[in-house]
């Protein structure tokens, strides 16, 4: 008896699986413009690397640009889901940015990794953040290697300057949280917007509080503005930044006044210089290497390989997730969340991610390390 059209349909889907009925929609929103533009440049460079195609299904990378702004990144996610139907969306680099965007993705239903740093973007966990997962270290990691260094360093009063918004607030939270565990005494939490051109008035008051140490709690070229000002009012002890500043860009804008400066990392900054064993190392060549070979020798970005890491958690993720749906429907989008939450002892170039149902992010202390600004470079501090 011969088959029906539809019967011969669902015969063909049955025999080349699920996958082959679509393609996977991934969307990416990212800081290209804006404060925060050499965070985003590099990860849309990065974003243009990944595969095109992950477990034999087409991948289309959809990546639009929200300026460093809160409000676009929202649209961005709402074009995204509505308009694109992604399965997935990867971004933002800010975390304001990302915070904004975590009610669409939970509206939605779409798992959305986010690549910016700040702790509250995926803690505490709830019926949201259960959709949320994030490739960058947390700040609360982060902020405990600066502390470890600043007792090491014999630092006994510290101070605190940092960006107006989430990415200032979740990195002070996390560093007076930590350096008073460690006994160090915060004297001055002074505040800055990212476009600012001037904090003279809260450098004064931290020179005045004479510390040991300043931390600057900013990402992105802004972040030069406290430390070059600290330099014209003759500071000359001990000053931390983020792996906010982690970029080539940083280096230009702060020059010479930046020179000594320490900050936490994660490894592929400084890929050449780990040693042979560490989890890190290959995979991070390997990264650097491709970049390298399309956008030219000097140009890598710690925050092109957040985006790269995030390409590597969704290789893993996805076949699994075809096992139980197509992209393009719900069930997938669900099966996504789920298999993300399955990954574990995945080697990349920030760490070895080991997620789980209580842990969107999964890195340990293996991912990070910390380095001095020397020559205007990243040198390991061993």
């Amino acid at each position: 008896m011969p088959c029906s059209r539809a019967a011969l349909a669902a015969l063909t889907l049955s025999l080349v699986g699920p996958a082959a009925a679509a393609d996977l929609n991934v969307g990416v929103s990212t800081c290209a413009t804006g404060p925060a533009a050499s965070l985003g440049i590099p990860t849309k460079n990065a974003v243009a690397l990944l595969p095109a195609t992950i477990a034999g299904v087409k991948v289309n990378w959809i990546v639009l640009d929200d300026a460093t702004d809160p409000t676009l990144a929202v649209k961005n996610a709402r074009k995204l889901t509505s308009e694109n139907a992604v399965d997935a969306i990867v971004g933002s680099n800010s975390t304001p940015a990302s915070l904004a965007m975590i009610d669409v993705a939970a509206e939605s239903g779409t798992p959305m990794i986010s690549l910016a740093a700040g702790k509250a973007i995926i803690a505490p966990m709830d019926a949201k953040r259960r959709w949320i997962f994030k490739a960058p270290q947390n700040d609360e990691l982060m902020a405990g290697a600066v502390v470890e260094h600043m007792v090491s360093k014999g630092v006994k009063r510290a101070a605190f300057i940092g960006f107006s918004d989430a990415y200032g607030e979740g990195w002070w939270n996390e560093f007076s949280k930590a350096a008073q565990a460690a006994g160090i005494q915060i004297v001055a939490n002074e505040r800055f917007a990212r476009p600012d051109t001037s904090v003279g008035g809260q450098v004064l008051k931290i020179v005045a509080a004479s510390p040991d140490a300043v931390l600057v709690g900013a990402s992105g070229t802004p972040a030069a503005l406290p430390q070059k000002t600290l330099v014209e009012r003759g500071y000359q002890k001990l000053v931390y930044h983020t792996h906010g500043v982690a970029t080539a860009d940083f280096l230009r804008v702060g020059g010479k006044d930046v020179e000594g400066a320490y900050l936490p990392v994660g490894p592929a900054l400084v890929a050449a210089q780990l040693p042979d064993d560490h989890p890190s190392k290959a995979v991070s060549l390997d990264f650097i290497g491709r970049y390298e070979k399309a956008y030219g020798p000097g140009g890598f970005s710690a925050f092109a390989s957040h985006a790269w890491d995030a390409g590597l958690l969704l290789e893993v993720a996805v076949p699994a997730a075809l096992k139980k749906a197509r992209p393009g429907t719900k069930e997938f989008r669900e099966a996504l969340r789920g298999a993300l939450e399955q990954v574990r002892g995945l080697k990349a170039t920030q760490g070895v991610y080991d997620l789980g149902p209580e842990n969107h992010q999964g890195l340990d202390r293996r991912a990070r390390v910390m380095v001095q600004i020397q020559n205007g470079t990243w040198k390991l501090v061993k």
